[in-house]
């Protein structure tokens, strides 16, 4: 099971009506650490399918969720639970370090 991509169409299903924590992970094309954090990202929703759903958002594609979200710099990534934002990653990381991260999630 790998992330899923989420728009600004689908965000509210997806994103702020989700049951369960949602990582989304803000990212584009051009930006080489995205790339290299997408797969660890991949990788942590295959293992912990049932504790949190990974999507990624394209803020060139959707520029309206990088403002609202106030996304400055990529790869960002923001858990919501219930709608609301509860921890924000900035930057690509080690596999080790985003587990560490998002330990309240799937600890």
């Amino acid at each position: 099971m790998t992330a899923k991509d989420t728009t600004s169409a689908t965000w509210t299903e997806d994103v702020l009506n989700a049951d369960g924590p949602v990582l989304v992970d803000f990212w584009a094309e051009w930006c080489g650490p995205c790339r290299m954090v997408s797969p660890v990202l991949d990788q942590i929703q295959t293992e912990h399918p049932d504790k949190i759903t990974v999507f990624k958002l394209n803020v060139d594609e959707n520029p309206d969720l990088a403002l609202k979200y106030q996304i400055t710099s990529i790869p960002a990534m923001k858990v919501f639970n219930k709608g609301e934002v509860e921890t924000t990653i900035i930057g690509a990381k080690p596999k080790f370090a985003l587990e560490k991260d998002l330990a309240a999630y799937i600890g």
